[in-house]
């Protein structure tokens, strides 16, 4: 982990203690006396010690002004000086990894450009953890090969959460998200029936305002139009800047559901049947309360669209796609039970219905839980497929099962012991006793494992995979 690595989010003074009347006026009117002579120094001070930290820190400050200009009578007559005081009152840094950096997948990186032979360039998704166990999604870019080595890139410059930009709903599927929260009622259908015939463009606000006003007039009819809202606002897409770099960005929660942190993305390449590739991520959205499982999709790393799942399948943590369709659907690992790991099945990638168990815990070593390590990685002999078992004290064991191409609910073999079990070093940290990874690669031969350790910090483990393979059991062997 490294706590160098921040970024400069609102900060509301009060809102962290849970304190319902706004501090925000006594703060604005002490900023609005500061002499003018002084207020020039001051924003000299802050722009010369936190500018070279933070991507258009002027810009961040004049954005999180505007946030409370509500605040201020004539905010049109303030300098620009006292405006950025204004807004640096209302700034925080935030350290992402202040508490730790864990739980990493990895995929092919989209440039594979001035590498040497047996080299391969790659991302690593990252889940990094800051005060108050906030996660968020953050990247790291490495070489593996040739042969054993690998090379951890530099991860420098200011760190960027990108910009928001527009994203609509596919005709129809916010009817299905809608319906999966439980909400068919005559306001919502009402609000549906407006936005299915107005032009493309109007937004919600305009169809609530077109809802007849005797079912406005519902007592429940408030109620239903903030879960409308709160469910529409749920599909986001955040563009990254072309210069940044991949390590510079950070997939930060900005909807309801995130409130308390993005948990343990497992990304994948996916291959589409007409040749397409894009990367697609299964991630823990928690609010506080409640865990909600969600996928993120991006054609290049840069630009990402985060929308909510549906169905049985997608009411836990862990799902992980499949990097390709088997038999004409998309597949994903679930493990909806909470200790068994299921294949769960989709038409469209978004809404998901369980299939058959695959692997339930029996093994010493996961006599609690089992559950995958990422999506499975294909093979000739089958889809390798990582798992994580949970044994007695809460230690977390990586192990592997294989399963059949065609028909992966058909288990081939398994690994009769653990892959990657905590060493001594390794057993100390914030949640102790666990090595735990969400997804790894093969390359050259080789299966790279980056995983994370006692949820602290990253290592990276490979091995042959022919040995490997060689080693699992098949059923009915005798050492099954």
């Amino acid at each position: 982990m490294d706590p160098s690595r921040v970024i400069a989010k609102l900060f509301l003074p009060g809102e962290e203690a849970g304190e319902v009347q706004s501090r925000a006026a006594g703060i604005v009117d002490r900023v609005l006396a500061v002499a003018e002579d002084e207020v020039a120094g001051l924003v000299a001070h802050l722009l010369a010690h936190f500018g070279p930290r933070h991507d258009d820190f002027q810009g961040i400050l004049a954005r999180h002004a505007t946030a409370v200009a509500s605040r201020v009578r004539a905010p049109a007559e303030l300098s620009a000086a006292r405006m950025l005081l204004l807004g640096a009152c209302f700034t925080a840094e935030y350290a992402v990894e202040g508490a730790a950096v864990t739980n990493p997948s990895a995929v092919p990186h989209p440039d594979q450009s001035g590498l040497p032979p047996g080299a391969l360039r790659v991302v690593l998704g990252l889940r990094a953890v800051g005060e108050g166990h906030l996660s968020s999604i953050g990247f790291a870019v490495g070489v593996v090969g040739p042969g054993p080595t690998v090379r951890l890139e530099p991860r420098t410059g200011p760190l960027t959460t990108g910009l928001a930009v527009p994203a609509d709903w596919e005709p129809g599927r916010l009817r299905t998200v809608l319906a999966a929260d439980g909400l068919d009622d005559e306001v919502t259908r009402a609000v549906l029936d407006r936005l299915d015939t107005q032009a493309a463009g109007d937004d919600l606000e305009r169809a609530f305002a077109r809802v007849p006003t005797d079912l406005l007039r519902r007592p429940q009819a408030p109620g239903i139009l903030a879960e409308i809202r709160s469910i529409a606002a749920s599909l986001r897409r955040v563009e990254f800047p072309p210069a940044t770099t991949l390590a510079q960005r950070v997939l930060w929660p900005a909807v309801a559901v995130e409130t308390n942190g993005m948990e343990d993305a497992r990304f994948v390449r996916f291959a589409a049947p007409d040749g397409t590739v894009d990367y697609r991520a299964t991630y823990t959205a928690y609010d506080g309360r409640h865990i909600t499982p969600r996928l993120l999709t991006s054609p290049d790393l840069r630009v990402f669209t985060a929308s909510p799942l549906t169905g049985p399948a997608a009411r836990n943590k862990g799902m992980a796609l499949f990097p390709r369709p088997v038999g004409g659907r998309l597949l994903a690992l679930c493990r909806s039970d909470g200790e068994t790991t299921s294949i769960a099945t989709s038409d469209d990638g978004q809404a998901w219905e369980l299939g058959r168990p695959v692997h339930s815990p029996g093994a010493s070593f996961e006599l609690l839980q089992v559950g995958n390590c990422g999506s499975p990685i294909e093979t000739p002999s089958g889809w390798l497929t990582l798992t994580h078992g949970v044994g007695p004290m809460r230690t977390y064991t990586i192990g592997a099962i294989l399963l059949d191409l065609d028909d992966p609910t058909t288990v081939l073999a398994t690994l009769p012991e653990p892959l990657l079990t905590p060493t001594r070093s390794e057993s100390d940290g914030y949640v102790p006793n666990v090595v735990y990874s969400c997804g790894g690669l093969i390359h050259d031969g080789r299966l790279w494992l980056p995983y994370g350790i006692s949820d602290s910090r990253v290592g990276m483990a490979s091995v042959p995979v022919e040995p490997l393979l060689a080693r699992m059991t098949r059923p009915g062997d005798p050492a099954a």
